[in-house]
């Protein structure tokens, strides 16, 4: 009782419909409006890791669909009831297999997914019965004419049967228009009649079905047609005895794989619960949360509320102020203290939802990382039990509430196991608390300021050794004390802006928190002198001291988070400038680049040049007009121009200096005529510092030399060589050898002619492929572009064939 309480009260279905939004099919939303909530941490893992996993899936082209999948239980339950399936119910059947099949086939295609590659292992689909369902059931459902051939026979013999029909009634009603109320062949049950004029029925002899309102119309069927209409009605029943065949044979191959239809169904359900998850987890732009250890730390930065996030979203509500929850693993009682509306429920309910959105799967709306222990049990006392009915005052249904809890978190089965084995009910009590999360919210209240905080110091201390945490808000100083006494309590508080007089919704660590009575009660305009007699009867006691304590350690915290902000907006600026640094670097490596390539394509463009020139010069060599020698001139020239672009071998690196001056030497100054010490040898640039008399001075090497009048030899940088392709050797001739002529042939016949012909080539090849409708070219170049032995490809010379002919280069 106490689990589904706590679960209203967290306000867990609220979030578990907004879960179901993001479902693709009835069945996923139906499971996710009731989130299961798992009794194990492996359990819990495998959920998160279906989440991981399908919000890896979702984001790759197309990503998990469910197109065509259906809720076919009740198909499914009456057909093993030996019942006869609809022809829609058999088609939904139908393409649910196929949705399923695609989905299948589209986890199995991607890899680290072992998850829902195990979970949809077990698939079956039966693609036969699906390709069966789709050969007797037509798109709209009906049983279609090649079900079988006696079906096929009897609906031939209906067209005709109602054609002839339709002829009769033509006739008649071309031979009697006079007698006709309205020149249309209209129904009535079965039966085709016409609309005669009630004065004048005897000229259209037949039996009378039905009349108008104000009996002015009667629908009467001629005699002639009587035979044919109970014809008809015949071939109708045996249609319909048919077509109950059909369908009977069809449910009877279904309900024979029910059961595998059924775990076909709870699969995909599964796996649009994980998508729904996924998909609701990256709209909240949640993270994937870690479960720690009893002996690790509980992080949770800038936590947000789930439904409050809906509600700015969807509702145009305020600003989600994220808090930080950063529990120290000794920790097993925090008391959060503030101001009324201050946000200590709301940091409850948060903390609440999120260990119940871990556990059942789901990704929480807080920073990287993510941890938080495992709980088996989340309880929690929030609100007012207070009900007229029952006799229970506000207290009384506080206590009720607390002694469930008391009593769920003591049962042996929530007890700790020791050494990974279960134990007896008195060893696990004495070893550890009950892995549970208690909420408590105003712990205490309702009663006698002094029993009431009596009350809840022995309550939370019980807690401390029987719940894994326990969080209670409360006004009672006691409880704030209890930090200083037992280092498994400590202190949050809410913060309060004194300045607005409102609260900031923030949560801090370490201090407790002020009420703030007095001061919300000025701002709601309480009367002056009640306010200043409430401030004389505080200042008599320890109580203002303990306020002016709290408020020198909120000053004193206010001013860390200053100087924290302000080193945070240094750093900020220092990477920023290193940015900046970085970037230019980066301009400058990429102009000295541009310049490189610059150089380089000159150089290209120069050598490509002359090979035209020798290319012109071998194309008159073929046509018989010039010489072998005047081709072998060119390619001279062609070599000639290379070298000439070549740079000139880089010149030997001269011998180090007879004279360097070193640290500590004495030098000669000839322009200043003085005599200097070297106070740092000479740098890249050739500059050194000097020191004479109680100056200092950067000086070149050039104007310093030694005490025996040796001048410096200063060393020449090396040029940098820039690298230039070599020249490009001459381009072969064309011949009949190396041209292919694929006109005429289809493209996977031309890629077999190709794959041969480049297998055997030694040098350019040319491909006659022809304009025409461009596409046994596009074919070519396609399967030159993907072919490892072709480096490039181009239209021919003009003279060669221009684009309907292609050289490719080896």
């Amino acid at each position: 009782m106490i689990q589904q309480e706590t679960l209203d009260l967290l306000e867990w279905p609220r979030l578990c419909q907004q879960v179901s939004t993001f479902a693709a099919t009835k069945l996923g939303a139906i499971a996710a409006q009731q989130l299961v909530i798992p009794t194990h941490q492996g359990d819990s893992e495998r959920l998160l890791a279906q989440t991981q996993e399908a919000y890896r899936l979702d984001e790759l082209p197309p990503g998990l669909k469910f197109t065509g999948i259906h809720d076919i239980g009740d198909a499914l339950d009456r057909a093993g009831c030996q019942g006869i399936l609809q022809g829609d119910e058999l088609l939904a059947i139908a393409t649910t297999l196929n949705g399923a099949r695609q989905l299948r086939r589209f986890i199995d295609s991607q890899e680290e997914v072992p998850v829902l590659s195990q979970l949809v292992s077990e698939l079956r689909t039966y693609p036969e019965l699906e390709q069966t369902i789709h050969h007797c059931i037509d798109e709209r459902g009906r049983v279609a004419d090649r079900a079988s051939e006696k079906l096929t026979g009897i609906r031939e013999k209906l067209n005709h049967c109602r054609d002839q029909i339709y002829q009769k009634l033509q006739r008649i009603l071309q031979r009697q228009g006079q007698a006709i109320q309205q020149p249309v062949i209209t129904q009535r049950g079965d039966r085709f009649v016409l609309a005669v004029k009630a004065p004048q029925k005897d000229a259209i002899p037949g039996i009378v079905h039905d009349s108008s309102t104000s009996g002015a119309t009667l629908y009467v069927e001629p005699h002639s047609v009587v035979d044919l209409g109970n014809r008809l009605r015949q071939l109708q029943r045996q249609e319909q005895a048919e077509d109950d065949a059909v369908r009977r044979r069809l449910s009877h191959q279904v309900a024979a794989v029910q059961p595998d239809l059924e775990q076909l169904l709870a699969i995909v359900t599964s796996l649009d619960l994980a998508t729904a998850r996924a998909r609701y987890s990256r709209w909240l732009a949640a993270n994937l949360p870690r479960f720690t250890a009893t002996n690790e730390q509980t992080t949770l930065r800038q936590l947000r509320h789930p439904l409050l996030v809906w509600q700015q979203q969807h509702e145009e509500g305020p600003e989600v102020v994220p808090i930080d929850v950063i529990i120290r693993p000794q920790l097993r009682v925090i008391a959060i203290t503030g101001p009324n509306t201050g946000g200590k429920t709301v940091t409850l309910k948060t903390l609440g939802l999120a260990a119940l959105m871990a556990k059942a799967g789901l990704f929480l709306p807080a920073r990287e990382p993510v941890e938080l222990p495992w709980f088996s049990h989340i309880l929690a006392d929030i609100g007012d039990e207070q009900s007229i009915e029952q006799s229970l005052s506000t207290f009384s249904g506080h206590i009720k509430r607390i002694s469930r809890i008391l009593a769920a978190i003591q049962e042996p089965g929530d007890r700790a196991k020791l050494d990974g084995e279960a134990a007896s009910e008195e060893e696990a009590t004495a070893a550890a608390p009950a892995n549970a999360l208690v909420l408590l919210d105003e712990v205490g209240a309702g009663t006698d300021p002094s029993e009431g905080s009596a009350l809840a110091t022995a309550l939370l201390q019980s807690l401390a050794d029987q719940a894994q945490l326990t969080v209670a808000t409360t006004h009672y100083g006691e409880l704030k004390a209890l930090k200083y006494q037992d280092d498994r309590f400590e202190n949050a508080s809410v913060e309060f802006d004194e300045v607005s007089l409102s609260p900031t919704y923030r949560l801090l660590w370490g201090i407790p928190g002020r009420s703030n009575a007095l001061t919300i009660a000025r701002r709601l305009g309480l009367a002056t002198q009640v306010i200043e007699q409430a401030e004389a009867t505080l200042g008599t006691g320890s109580h203002q001291d303990v306020n002016q304590i709290i408020a020198g350690l909120e000053a004193q915290r206010q001013r860390q988070e200053d100087k924290a902000a302000e080193a945070a907006q240094l750093v900020a600026q220092a990477e920023r400038l290193h940015q900046e640094v970085t970037d230019k670097a980066r301009f400058l490596r990429q102009r000295e680049q541009s310049l490189q390539q610059q150089q380089t394509q000159a150089i290209q463009a120069a050598v490509t040049q002359a090979r035209a020139e020798i290319a012109k010069v071998i194309r008159r060599l073929q046509q018989g007009q010039a010489t072998a020698q005047e081709a072998q001139q060119a390619t001279d020239a062609v070599n000639k121009i290379a070298q000439q672009h070549q740079p000139a071998p880089a010149a030997p690196a001269k011998a180090k200096p007879g004279f360097r001056p070193q640290e500590g030497d004495r030098v000669r100054l000839p322009s200043l005529g003085q005599t200097a010490e070297v106070l740092s040898p000479a740098d890249e640039d050739g500059k050194l510092t000097v020191r004479f008399g109680l100056m200092k001075t950067t000086v070149s090497l050039a104007d310093v030399e030694s005490l025996q009048g040796e001048k410096v030899e200063m060393p020449s940088k090396p040029k940098p060589q820039t690298t230039v392709p070599a020249a490009p050797a001459a381009p072969a001739v064309r011949t009949s050898r190396n041209t292919f002529d694929l006109r005429g042939l289809r493209v996977s016949e031309a890629e077999a002619v190709l794959d041969d012909a480049l297998a055997r080539a030694q040098g350019p090849i040319w491909i006659i492929h022809g304009h025409g409708t461009g596409k046994l070219r596009a074919g070519v170049q396609e399967y030159l572009k993907h072919h490892p032995q072709v480096q490039r490809f181009e239209a021919a010379e003009q003279a060669d064939g221009g684009t309907g002919v292609t050289v490719a280069h080896l």
